[in-house]
């Protein structure tokens, strides 16, 4: 039997060592800092990339906002033989006897080599748009900082729920130790004769249950660590060692004006809004100085003639005043969409406003609460830890059966489930909090 054991332990020794190092997922010890400076690099979170394509998006509409202030110049260079029919230009000769003029000229050669230019002098509405594009780019550059600030609020609540299955899978663990030692304690009360087998086989099925739930406690650490790894933009063959643990760390105690105050100075979703809102007011503003004149300047200079050596120089230049008079009522209808939306915006920034002060209301509100669960929570761990020692004791000593142990121990493993979801919650308060005040960054530096 031990030779067969040893010749498994060496074939399987073997097998392992000759696997491939690519082919064997790595542990990776994630720290909440950590994952989220994966998450928020250039190859992690999806959202992240997709974020930062909107500023490239954004800046390329401010380079064609500016184009019609800037100087505009082509060239050009053509060389032609052309058969001309003079009469298809109007051009008719009179009759003259002896004479006869042709009706058809050519063919002769063109050469024509050109460069013009123009420059927009006055135009105020591409004046506005510009403006407009260019508060759209620091609007999305906002944007995109908040989408980052969501992704790290989505990474440390995915973080917090595998800490929180970690803790279960700890918990069930410690059950199922529980479980065994009091199987062993009823055993040794049968062989001492103060016990029966119906307590064995309380001990037992209490064990067996203790066995499923941490299956069941595995199952969702493994569902739990995936979801992560999914978060982070990371591989899922491989694996994670959460090196933070689930743990208790009061939050400060801020009052509900400041928190405000704070949040309102914070937020980059406000500043985004506030550049929507911008956006539209100069858009407006654009449409409606549609109404002033323009003003260019235009020329050309180039040669023409037969030929490269036989082409003579000419030009033109000028100024151009456009001013317009009457449209079908498209810039009348134009203005009034404009003036619309910019009050659209202006409604979702107060909404906002608002939205933010009940966010801070509700998450200061969920943390007092929180703090309150977790102190209930250990003070009822510590309780039934001293229920279960006495039972064990009056058990040990015959004064009563094993139905008053597996009642305490019911309690102690409902207890441990209790502080774990009050850990989680007060956890989960204070990343609702930061991520409302606009600090989720800070917790999780300080996590």
């Amino acid at each position: 039997m031990l030779r067969l054991l040893c010749s498994v332990l060496l074939i399987t020794g073997v097998a392992v060592a000759q696997t491939p190092l690519h082919e064997r997922p790595a542990v990776l010890p994630l720290s909440l800092k950590r994952a989220v400076e994966i998450a928020l690099s250039p190859e992690g979170n999806t959202r992240v990339q997709l974020a930062e394509e909107t500023i490239r998006q954004a800046e390329s509409r401010e380079a064609q906002a500016r184009s019609p202030l800037l100087p505009n110049f082509d060239a050009s260079l053509t060389e032609q033989n052309e058969v001309v029919n003079l009469q298809a230009f109007g051009i008719k000769f009179p009759s003259i006897p002896g004479l006869n003029f042709p009706e058809i000229a050519g063919p002769f050669n063109n050469f024509n080599a050109r460069i013009s230019g123009s420059q927009n002098i006055f135009d105020f509405s591409s004046i506005r748009r510009f403006q407009a594009a260019r508060v759209t780019v620091e609007a999305t550059k906002a944007e995109v900082e908040g989408t980052r600030n969501q992704v790290a609020d989505q990474v440390a609540r995915a973080y917090l729920t595998a800490l929180r299955a970690d803790a279960d899978v700890a918990t069930a663990q410690s059950n199922v130790e529980l479980s065994e030692a009091l199987l062993r304690l009823a055993n040794s009360q049968k062989t001492a004769g103060t016990g029966t087998g119906i307590e064995i086989v309380r001990a037992q099925v209490q064990l067996a249950n203790d066995h499923q739930q941490l299956l069941v406690a595995q199952t969702g650490r493994t569902r739990a660590h995936l979801q992560l790894l999914k978060t982070l933009g990371l591989r899922l063959d491989g694996d994670v060692e959460l090196t933070d643990k689930l743990g208790y760390k009061p939050a400060d105690n801020i009052p509900v004006d400041q928190a405000v105050k704070t949040a309102l100075e914070t937020r980059v979703e406000l500043k985004a809004q506030q550049g929507h809102e911008g956006n539209a007011r100069l858009s407006f503003s654009a449409t409606k100085w549609e109404r002033l004149p323009t003003l260019a300047f235009f020329g050309d200079y180039g040669t023409i003639g037969t030929g490269p050596n036989a082409a003579f120089p000419t030009r033109t230049y000028g100024v151009s005043l456009k001013v317009p008079l009457f449209d079908g009522g498209r810039r009348d209808a134009r203005r009034s969409e404009a003036l619309s939306e910019y009050k659209q915006e202006q409604v979702r920034t107060h909404d906002l406003r608002d939205q933010i002060e009940l966010d801070i209301r509700v998450a200061l509100d969920s943390v007092k609460s929180a703090e309150a669960q977790v102190a209930a929570a250990r003070e009822g761990v510590e309780l039934s830890e001293k229920e279960l020692a006495q039972a064990r004791r009056r058990y040990k000593a015959g004064v009563t059966n094993s139905i008053e142990v597996t009642d305490a121990q019911t309690r102690l493993q409902r207890a441990r489930d209790n502080l774990t979801s009050a850990l989680f919650n007060h956890n989960l308060a204070r990343i609702d909090l930061s991520t409302a005040m606009g600090t989720i960054q800070a917790l999780v530096d300080n996590f």
